[in-house]
């Protein structure tokens, strides 16, 4: 059976590339916690205002007659 290298690789996955992607998804998740509490607090002020809003009764116009 015949090994094609260029293949090989490619899928080669030793420890210098995967150090690299589990130190950027560290790093990513790390930003989230620290801004963790705002975004929470961001998402529930959004929530509550379409939540407010969907409550909110339709105004109908009407129309006065001032004579």
């Amino acid at each position: 059976m015949r090994v094609d290298y260029l293949t090989a690789l490619l899928f080669y996955g030793g420890p210098d590339q995967i150090m690299t992607v589990t130190s950027g998804l560290a790093s990513a998740l790390g930003i989230l916690l620290i801004f963790w509490n705002k975004l929470t607090g961001l998402f529930s002020r959004v929530v509550r205002g379409l939540k407010r809003s969907a409550d909110a009764p339709i105004a109908e116009k009407t129309s006065v007659d001032s004579r």
